[in-house]
């Protein structure tokens, strides 16, 4: 701490470190809005093992079910957006994602096997990191 004192910041930077330092804050600006916006989602894909059981799209309200390794996966489609309301797996991760609005978004029940995936726009980011 009493280095810092001694030496502040002012003496340590130049004008050209102020202005690299400011290029690259407006460069990271730049690119967090241009790559996290996207338009909605216009489908929810549901697959099993891989294979692509049903396409619905997000503007028509359902609810549906789909048999999995382990029992039924229920899901609910309304309002643009789609979430798993219920599965037969043990940890419930798949329904603790919640609502999926975005294209690219994604809730995977791996102990029944069966995947919900939003499609229709550029995806946002992957969202299998949950």
């Amino acid at each position: 701490m009493n280095w810092f004192l001694r030496y502040p910041l002012k003496r340590l930077l130049r004008p050209g470190d102020i202005l690299v330092l400011l290029a690259g804050v407006a460069g990271w600006v730049m690119l967090s809005i241009s790559l996290w916006q996207s338009g909605p989602a216009a489908e929810a894909q549901i697959r099993r093992d891989g294979v692509l059981l049903a396409a619905y799209p997000l503007n028509e309200d359902r609810t549906v079910s789909f048999a999995g390794a382990l029992g039924i996966t229920v899901i609910r489609i309304e309002s643009g957006r789609a979430r798993i309301v219920s599965d037969p797996g043990p940890r419930q991760y798949c329904v603790k994602q919640g609502w999926l609005s975005r294209p690219g978004e994604m809730a995977v029940c791996a102990p029944n096997h069966i995947s919900l995936s939003l499609t229709g726009g550029p995806p946002t980011h992957e969202s299998m990191a949950y």
